[in-house]
């Protein structure tokens, strides 16, 4: 590479390698383990002595065109492609930490990140405190002497609160925290943490980067000490590992990223807008309007708005499940960032684990509805929505 590509480029042609064949698309190498051609060779391989591959389970040629990708795009010096984006979030916690540490979150949190934090972290000895994130006064006052990470999403699922990335990593590089940021929401062409301070970005590649609902897969993004000292052996060991074939199909997705959340956004912006003019929706949240609660740090932030919408039906369960019913080019599911609209809703899906109190302090009510905004035409989407909202009573 002779200069810094810009996005588009890099999701295109970054991390690529090619075999002796030259391959114009990427080649899927499907296997599990690599030969020597001398036992010397393989004691070497493995002393680390020579470069390449042991195990898939360690690594791949696929897999590591994906994550130089990846790290190209996101400014990062290493990474590791995970399984799922719940094994990228629960490698980048738990690798770091020990018996006796303390994490400080979010309490806005997807509901199995919550439960890596509150219910599975202290299992192994390790504290949890959840706080209002939106705050960084909270942030300061949540630290102990032995706080070790701090983990937040921004923006938050799924009522799209905003972190101020900044002020938090300021905080934890004071007491020599780390700052680990779930970027889904904001996908990594309108939010890069690292170069806001956090030290690790977290991905969910089943969401935008994939797209297109074909297979799971995350990645752990950070440099290149945090990754040699913390996660490299933890990945190694416990077994998180992307298969080969989805980090191909990863690379693939990763080629159409910009255009599918560039209409994804166009799209979810104007649905925002429609909904704000309704007056079956008690209120509509969206990144990319004025009437944000957060819209200044959204401006210093985020480069652009998002391709989710969460709003509130005035009729509450009743009203969200009818509007959902009778929606029929936006699709009912708990995935989001895909090519199709989808929608659902969180006190019954992604946050029915936790209490009434907990989802009444997230601001998850029953008429609570989230939308991801898919790559459709725009009119038809508004008017899909326009007749499903006819159909549920005022």
């Amino acid at each position: 590479m002779s200069q810094k590509w810009r996005p588009a480029t890099t999701l295109v042609h970054g991390g690529t390698t090619r075999s002796h064949h030259g391959e114009t698309s990427e080649a899927i190498f499907l296997t599990q383990g690599f030969v020597y051609d001398t036992a010397e060779a393989a004691e070497a391989r493995f002393k680390g002595e020579t470069d390449g591959f042991i195990y898939a389970r360690y690594a791949s040629p696929t897999n590591d065109m994906f994550e130089k990708r990846m790290c190209a795009l996101e400014g990062a010096e290493d990474a590791r492609a995970t399984a799922s984006g719940m094994a990228a979030v629960a490698s980048a916690i738990l690798c770091q930490l020990k018996a006796g540490d303390h994490i400080v979150a979010a309490r806005a949190l997807f509901g199995s990140c919550r439960w890596v934090v509150e219910t599975l972290a202290p299992k192994y000895g390790i504290d949890c405190t959840l706080i209002d994130g939106r705050d960084l006064a909270n942030w300061e006052q949540a630290i102990r002497p032995n706080t070790k990470v701090f983990f937040l999403e921004s923006p938050t699922n799924p009522t799209l609160e905003i972190v101020d990335i900044a002020g938090v990593a300021k905080l934890a590089n004071q007491i020599g925290a780390k700052v680990v940021v779930d970027n889904v929401f904001a996908t990594p062409l309108f939010q890069k943490p690292l170069e806001l301070g956090a030290h690790v970005v977290v991905y969910s590649a089943t969401k935008h980067i994939d797209g297109q609902g074909r297979c799971l897969g995350g990645v752990v993004l950070s440099d290149k000490q945090w990754i040699d000292e913390n996660l490299h052996d933890y990945f190694r060991h416990t077994g998180p590992a992307m298969s080969p074939f989805n980090a191909w199909t990863l690379l693939k997705g990763l080629e159409t990223l910009p255009l599918r959340v560039k209409q994804q956004t166009e799209n979810a912006a104007r649905i925002a807008d429609f909904l704000a003019d309704s007056k079956q929706i008690a209120r509509v949240i969206y990144p990319g309007r004025a009437d944000h609660p957060q819209a200044d740090l959204i401006a210093r932030q985020m480069s652009g708005g998002s391709t989710l919408v969460a709003f509130e039906m005035k009729g509450g369960k009743a009203a969200a499940f009818a509007l959902q019913n009778a929606l029929e080019i936006v699709k009912i599911s708990n995935n989001l960032g895909d090519a199709k609209s989808l929608i659902t809703h969180p006190a019954t899906t992604t946050h029915k684990n936790l209490t009434d109190e907990a989802r009444a302090e997230l601001g998850i009510s029953a008429g609570t509805v989230r939308l991801s905004a898919g790559i459709e035409d725009a009119d038809d989407l508004i008017a899909d929505f326009e007749r499903a909202l006819s159909k549920v009573s005022a």
